[in-house]
């Protein structure tokens, strides 16, 4: 139990409360966020918050702190970065008489209720700003969840693309693995061992060596394009590598193993009397196999493409490598937000929801195995 709560649960639970973690403005504007809490929201803030805001601008500039806060806020609301900027920079050396003509004489967009309401809407502890951006999603300042301009749209068509590319691939691997395992499950045990090491082989070997073998495999002047060109078949090489076809061809070679061992195990188990049993009593072949095999064989179908399906959807290695620019699945913009840009909070909302998919996928298998009486092979 302490070995699973300290490498699985904690690390994950870090990661949910990253993803609603939103106290960025709270820290580098304090004063300010605790005064805007008496605020009516429809009329200008008294002349105590906008001292307030003077105060923690004076403070987070000399702290370098200014930002984190100006990061976030304008995520929100465009151009408020630079005008946090603006105003810490040119904010009265001396007290004045009246705060709010000293901050709007700055800049006139403190006259705007709707910047104060982005300040008040970010005052965290939690919220919902990173789950929403990693939906192509934004609260607005009067709370109105919105969705972002088609041109600033992104990460909806990214995880449609991871779950297309998933699921395209876990189809290919059940193509293939099906009658591979359903032939080697039919064999001789002393046949079907040494067979079944084969299908094991791309498990000894390193994941980015394999990757690379298919980099070289299918470029242009690889061995598919040279067989192709020396039998005439193409007059110039095919472009194979950096595209969804490659994607597609070097996550199969990896994930085909995970679909052929569940079904392996569930077709050794599966007496080949019932089948003879079936055709003594008129079946033909398709008919045996769709009424009795089929059926028979479904847990380790369903164990397989759930397995592979969930692998495929964190791949990361591997489209960056042999897919193109339009082929990054989510993993990736997690590996660059988590390293390229230190944004926790985006990267540990799309983890958030691959996890919930990855949750709710397992839950609707094990309902149906459930009722299906079907047990996890």
């Amino acid at each position: 139990m302490l070995f699973v709560a300290f490498t699985f649960a904690a690390p994950l639970a870090g990661i949910v409360w990253r993803s609603v973690d939103d106290r960025e403005v709270a820290r580098v504007l304090p004063d300010t966020i605790a005064a805007l809490r008496s605020w009516n929201g429809h009329d200008l803030p008294s002349e105590p918050v906008y001292r307030a805001l003077i105060d923690d601008l004076r403070r987070a500039k000399q702290a370098g702190t200014i930002a984190k806060a100006a990061t976030r806020l304008n995520f929100d609301t465009a151009g408020f970065r630079s005008l946090l900027f603006k105003t810490a920079q040119s904010l009265p050396s001396e007290p004045v008489a009246s705060p709010r003509d000293a901050v709007v004489a700055i800049d006139p967009a403190w006259a705007n209720v709707e910047r104060w309401g982005t300040i008040r809407h970010a005052a965290g502890p939690v919220g919902p700003f990173y789950l929403l951006a990693a939906l192509d999603m934004r609260q607005r300042a009067d709370g109105n969840i919105v969705r972002q301009p088609e041109q600033e749209a992104v990460y909806v068509d990214v995880l449609l693309r991871t779950f297309g590319i998933s699921l395209g691939v876990t189809a290919i691997c059940l193509a293939l693995g099906y009658p591979l395992a359903s032939h080697l499950a039919s064999l001789p045990q002393r046949l079907a061992n040494p067979l079944m090491m084969l299908v094991l082989v791309p498990f000894w070997t390193s994941l980015l060596v394999r990757t690379s073998a298919w980099i070289v495999i299918l470029q242009s002047h690889g061995m598919v394009n040279g067989v192709l060109t020396s039998l005439h078949l193409v007059s110039t090489p095919v472009e194979l590598l950096y595209n969804r076809f490659a994607v597609y061809i070097a996550m199969t070679h990896v994930l085909l193993p995970f679909m052929v061992l569940p079904l392996y195990s569930v077709m050794r188990g599966i007496s080949p009397s019932y089948m003879k049993a079936a055709a003594s009593l008129g079946a033909g072949p398709i008919r045996c196999f769709l009424r009795v095999y089929l059926p028979l064989s479904a847990p380790g179908v369903a164990s397989g493409c759930l397995l592979v399906f969930m692998l495929a959807i964190g791949y990361y290695i591997l489209p960056a490598l042999v897919g193109g620019g339009g082929d990054r699945m989510v993993s990736y913009f997690i590996a660059y937000f988590t390293n390229g840009t230190a944004n926790w909070g985006m990267a540990s909302a799309m983890s958030v929801i691959l996890l919930a998919v990855t949750l709710l996928l397992f839950g609707v298998y094990t309902r149906l195995a459930g009722s299906a009486g079907i047990k996890l092979s």
